[in-house]
């Protein structure tokens, strides 16, 4: 037995919650895994994991193992590190997780650079509307627009956006100007969902912050449909300032309900907890920060 090998496949079976998921990650067949596991426990004489109505569960004794297994593995990372000289020319893939347009309009732009600078990095981008899971999706870092609920999740503060109101000027010439978000029902509205639920328009009034359930007749997962649609006319648009600044600079589009609009939310970098990172993440979060620092509307307030 492959004791080294047996341990990282025991430590991914535990975090993907499945020996399916964790077959697919590894390109391995679902039997080959389980078999694998299987002798880990003649091995030790002891069982590690018990299988349940919700999925895997770790024994006591396979607790004490992942636990012993994870720092095994990140210690191993960490001399890795050292010995190969990463920590000067860091190496190896980086799963990293977007939302939607974030990396065609400010990552992808400057990858040259960075990957340039480190050229032993590879990286390779999801891009999600939803909260990503971590563990279960096999993403290393993740970015994401909103207020933190994620406590096993280590975080990072790199920006913020504003989200605004926005239509063409020649909508708001056909259509009229509303003068508040009450009025917005009467008039054409161009959505933004994730996995088929609308994403909610937020507004602040003297009372505080509220939201808005947009409806209309065209709706897209994708930041980059929902800005060509509004620059097309089909209607009024709500989303990160980031995304309309071009269009706002040019007179293509206007900001309207400016004394509504929210405070920002912060753009977060996320990875897994109780993990040492490894150098080559954190040189993708410093280039991530420095992006955010480098444009006027993600920068943090």
């Amino acid at each position: 037995m492959d004791r080294f090998s047996t341990l990282q496949l025991f430590v991914r079976v535990v975090e993907c919650e499945s020996f399916t998921r964790a077959a697919r990650e590894l390109n391995l067949g679902q039997p080959a895994v389980s078999k694998q596991i299987a002798g880990l426990e003649t091995w030790l004489g002891t069982q590690l994991l018990s299988r349940t109505s919700r999925g895997l569960r770790l024994t006591a004794a396979g607790q004490d193992l992942y636990d012993s297994a994870v720092r095994i593995l990140d210690d191993f990372e960490e001399a890795e590190s050292r010995i190969t000289r990463s920590s000067v020319n860091p190496s190896g893939l980086v799963k990293l997780a977007t939302p939607p347009g974030f990396a065609s309009q400010f990552i992808i732009p400057r990858l040259p650079d960075f990957l340039a600078e480190f050229p032993g990095i590879a990286i390779d981008i999801s891009v999600a509307g939803h909260r990503v899971d971590l563990v279960r999706e096999g993403i290393d870092i993740a970015l994401r627009v909103d207020l933190l609920s994620d406590s096993s999740l280590m975080a990072r503060k790199i920006g913020s956006v504003r989200h605004i109101t926005v239509a063409t000027p020649d909508y708001l010439a056909r259509h009229g100007t509303p003068q508040n978000p009450a009025e917005l029902k009467s008039h054409k509205l161009v959505v933004r969902h994730s996995r088929g639920a609308a994403a909610l328009w937020r507004f602040k009034g003297p009372d505080g912050e509220f939201s808005l359930e947009p409806s209309g007749n065209f709706a897209s997962d994708d930041s980059e449909d929902i800005r060509s649609a509004i620059l097309a006319g089909l209607g009024i648009g709500h989303s990160s300032r980031a995304l309309f600044a071009s269009d706002l600079a040019s007179g293509r589009l206007v900001q309207i309900l400016d004394e509504f609009a929210p405070d920002s939310v912060p753009i977060h970098v996320l990875t897994q907890s109780g993990r040492r990172l490894a150098q080559r993440f954190r040189v993708v979060i410093d280039f991530l920060a420095n992006i955010c620092a480098s444009e006027l509307t993600l920068r943090i307030e």
